[in-house]
């Protein structure tokens, strides 16, 4: 099977805090399963983040945008 690969990687963003930011990157492979981390740590759909998937497009957003997210 062909490995899935990014066709558009992360882009750093800025945002004002208290404001939200949305990331986007972009597979090789439509509706491939993406997991969002932060470092080590797994993100996980709450009031503060948000997962969109459409295609080959995968979006995070953050809400509420404070320091010790970037």
């Amino acid at each position: 099977e062909v490995p899935v690969l990014f066709k558009q990687e992360l882009q750093n963003k800025e945002a004002k805090e208290g404001k939200q930011v949305t990331l986007t990157c972009e597979l090789s492979k439509p509706d491939t399963p993406v997991k969002w981390m932060k470092g080590d740590t797994v993100l996980y759909a709450s009031e503060k983040y948000e997962f969109k998937q459409h295609g080959t497009v995968a979006e995070l957003i953050i809400r509420d945008v404070k320091s010790v997210d970037s």
